[in-house]
């Protein structure tokens, strides 16, 4: 016999994913990570025998409950299930699956829906994060369809805006966690910054990269990863995180300017593959160094600075915007929110089948009495 556990497959954003209520899944660590390893398929690089699509952008997972902070409506806790590692990630967070967030929370009764249009604020767990989630609910039902484009996406949907309320130091609790707007590791320079997502911002051309590769092009030079990678562990160290071998943060990213009338151009990397798009709390995290004097990704941005900002971040397949709000009583200029169009679709709705044994297996690990 398998072992049912309900679920929602759903895109969000440029990413796809299973969505759980959290008190369908053990309540142990340990134990709900073995589930979400057999669920997914991990580790293989195929996972042919579980619900992921072979690459980190769909191998991933939202643990959504009720919040029991006043004010907030959800929490969210997004895990990535590594593809080919018998690993489960909650470290960061993913603005892309976070889009699926409210729908899900409105299909599954966690939040009642306006007739026309709801806000749902939600708490990102990983890293502490306030999110309000603004979508269309005619009639008091999730819309899917609409007009709504976002590059990586073939076709069009119902919006779905999301407003970073509180952002800045989500993970390391500074901005800028060494102090200075602009670092070097091993001569080459970077900004270690920290909105929504740590990330390690270099320029492409330091690097020996145009910044206008492929996807594919940049992940099939495994020099170029190998350096990434010793420059990542030594940001990791001087951004207050630790040894980050086994942790997806914080991000590279390689800088280059923009091409097609945006801010700046990015290469945006997960970290061991280049993102086909860009993830929305990297794009978060570029534009508010975008508007901060002395950084990389200011030095690429050439803008005048406003108390309404439109950052346009070239990614691989397209763009991506990002809406800043700034009080320009500080200086420099401090962010009061960050929001960014997403959507999301209902892909399907019912159970993950998990192999019989898998929850067993997990209290034994955890510690628990089957």
């Amino acid at each position: 016999m398998q072992t049912a556990i309900p679920a929602l497959f759903m895109r969000g954003g440029t990413s796809r994913g299973l969505y759980f209520e959290a008190g369908d899944l053990p309540p142990d660590a340990t134990a709900r990570d073995r589930l979400l390893l057999a669920a997914m398929g991990s580790p293989d690089a195929r996972q042919i025998d579980g619900m992921g699509g072979a690459t980190p952008l769909t191998s991933k997972v939202a643990i959504v409950g009720p919040s029991d902070e006043p004010g907030i409506d959800v929490d969210y806790l997004f895990a990535q299930v590594l593809v080919e590692e018998n690993m489960v990630d909650t470290g960061p967070t993913c603005g892309n699956i976070l889009a699926g967030v409210g729908p899900f929370a409105i299909e599954r009764g966690l939040v009642a829906a306006a007739d026309g249009e709801t806000r749902v604020r939600i708490r990102l767990v990983n890293t502490g994060d306030l999110v309000e989630a603004v979508f269309q609910t005619p009639g008091g039902a999730v819309q899917y369809a609409g007009s709504a484009t976002i590059d990586g996406v073939p076709g069009s949907a119902a919006p779905v805006i999301l407003n970073f309320i509180d952002c800045l130091g989500a993970k390391t609790g500074a901005l800028f966690p060494t102090g200075n707007v602009a670092d070097r590791i091993d001569g080459i320079p970077v900004t270690l910054a920290d909105a929504a997502m740590p990330v390690m911002m270099m320029r492409a051309e330091d690097m020996g990269k145009t910044g206008y590769e492929t996807a594919e092009e940049l992940d099939n030079d495994t020099d170029f990863f190998a350096r990434l990678e010793a420059i990542r562990l030594a940001a990791g160290e001087m951004m207050g995180l630790g040894d980050v071998t086994k942790m997806v943060i914080p991000k590279p990213v390689l800088l280059a300017p923009a091409r097609h009338g945006g801010t700046l151009n990015s290469r945006y990397f997960t970290p061991h593959a280049t993102h086909e798009a860009h993830a929305v709390t990297g794009a978060i995290c570029l534009a508010v160094a975008a508007v901060t004097p002395g950084t990389l990704a200011h030095e690429f941005a050439r803008i005048e600075i406003g108390e309404k900002m439109a950052i346009t971040i070239e990614h691989p397949t397209g763009t991506i915007d990002v809406a800043l709000t700034l009080d320009l009583s500080q200086t420099p200029p401090a962010v009061k929110s960050a929001g960014i169009l997403r959507t999301a679709r209902l892909l399907f709705q019912g159970a993950v089948m998990v192999p019989e044994g898998t929850l067993e297996g997990a209290q034994a690990a955890a510690g628990e009495t089957p």
